[in-house]
């Protein structure tokens, strides 16, 4: 593995801004969608359709918006902890648009903004790597200052995250990083402020995302 290499910050910002985007451009475009619907024919029944993909549609924009905001914003930023109640609240909005189910076991506690986001990273993670779908399980355990993280997902063709390999541990040696790419190499980062270690592993056909503290 080549050494671990640092993004420029500009790099970063901007990699995690197209990624940001690239979420929010889906429910935003139908949103834009269902108004001219409403334009073109405004009939009862295409007048009902519009609108319910106009609702459908803010809501799941709202989720990703609040959920990036704690993820990868400065969400919070008055203060160095955020409750975890609120991380559950934001992880389960969002997942409501994706195709795993979640469950989340988490105590309710305060815990450092960094390790907050670095839960909900891996969660995105997790999800990746059940692309068809299933269900994926969260548990928080341990002390709000060094906790263990345990990520469990099922579902079909269940597979490690090609991230994993390098992106993760931050080795980019030969590697064009894209706002794709940037969700991995991202979660390695926070880890790594945070003094946390990451792995991942099939057990069985369920693919295990665990992570702790280093020492």
């Amino acid at each position: 593995m080549g050494d671990i290499k640092e993004l420029e910050a500009l790099d970063l910002a901007a990699l995690l801004c197209s990624r940001v985007c690239h979420d929010i451009i889906s429910p935003v475009g139908a949103i834009a969608n269902g108004l001219e619907v409403l334009d073109e024919d405004n009939t009862e029944e295409m007048k009902t359709f519009a609108l319910d993909l106009i609702r459908k549609s803010a809501r799941q924009g709202s989720s990703k918006l609040q959920f990036a905001r704690l993820a990868f914003g400065a969400a919070g930023a008055a203060g160095s902890e955020v409750d975890l109640a609120d991380a559950e609240k934001v992880a389960t909005s969002y997942m409501e648009g994706e195709k795993p189910e979640l469950t989340w076991s988490a105590p309710r506690v305060l815990m450092g903004k960094n390790l907050v986001k670095l839960v909900l990273n891996l969660l995105l993670l997790a999800t990746a790597a059940v692309p068809r779908g299933g269900r994926i399980d969260v548990v928080v355990e341990g002390e709000a200052a060094a906790p263990h993280f345990k990520l469990r997902a099922s579902g079909p063709s269940a597979r490690v995250p090609a991230a994993f390999e390098r992106l993760v541990p931050g080795d980019l040696e030969g590697i064009e990083i894209d706002a794709q790419k940037v969700q991995g190499y991202y979660t390695g980062a926070l880890a790594r402020a945070c003094g946390m270690t990451i792995a991942s592993r099939l057990d069985g056909d369920d693919v295990v995302i665990d992570a702790r503290p280093s020492s």
